[in-house]
């Protein structure tokens, strides 16, 4: 009896101990603030269309901040704050999609009413981004995430319709950023989502669309 007392005690500690350190290791990641986006740098649209490509080497060389910010405001950040629109359209301005960030240090969500990144979780969880090989080496993968409680007005088939579009267009807008910054990117399709939106603690009413990888080409 006092020794399964003692057992009893002991595990209630273990517990405590990991409760404690989970809450205090969430404590430790802060919300990054993004800067403004620089309005009047890069290429010409038309030489942006140009040099736009797909590109699977990539440089495990961080992105700068100020360079972090401009590339998400270009995929989805607001441009008219007074009625709160974004650079990529929604159907019906539903704004369903949710640009999560996955970087070595843990997971993001941008935030873009207040412009900042707001942490999701703290671990690595990259390689469940994508199959290929190098969404480990790249600083960024951007996951494209579709909330779906946000398309109440619709069905089933449309909703994935409609998120299959609009994240189409900030897919598109990500490419001609990056090609304007002399970035290299890729889309990628090619995912295990169940095993990405368990890694990320989705609900199930949000659905990964689409991860597209960001990096400085490889040397």
């Amino acid at each position: 009896m006092m020794k399964k007392r003692i057992l009893s005690g002991l595990s209630i500690i273990f517990i405590c101990l990991f409760i404690y350190s989970s809450l205090a290791n969430a404590r430790d990641i802060e919300p990054i603030k993004l800067l403004p986006p620089e309005l009047k740098v890069g290429k010409l649209l038309m030489q942006a269309l140009k040099d736009r490509e797909s590109r699977r080497d990539f440089s495990p060389e961080e992105i700068p901040l100020q360079t972090l910010s401009n590339l998400l405001w270009a995929a989805n950040g607001i441009n008219r704050p007074a009625i709160q629109h974004k650079t990529a359209p929604s159907a019906m301005n539903m704004q369903e999609i949710d640009i999560y960030v996955a970087r070595k240090d843990g997971l993001y969500l941008f935030d873009a009413e207040n412009n900042t990144l707001e942490p999701i979780l703290m671990k690595n969880i990259m390689a469940v981004t994508g199959k290929q090989a190098f969404v480990e080496d790249a600083p960024i993968n951007l996951i494209f995430v579709a909330d779906f409680s946000k398309m109440s007005r619709l069905s089933g088939a449309e909703k994935d319709f409609y998120a299959a579009i609009d994240t189409g267009y900030i897919s598109q807008n990500v490419y001609l950023f990056c090609a304007s910054g002399n970035l290299a990117t890729v889309a990628r399709g090619w995912i295990d989502k169940p095993a990405l939106a368990k890694a990320m603690n989705l609900r199930p009413d949000q659905k990964v669309i689409l991860a597209q990888t960001v990096g400085y080409p490889k040397k």
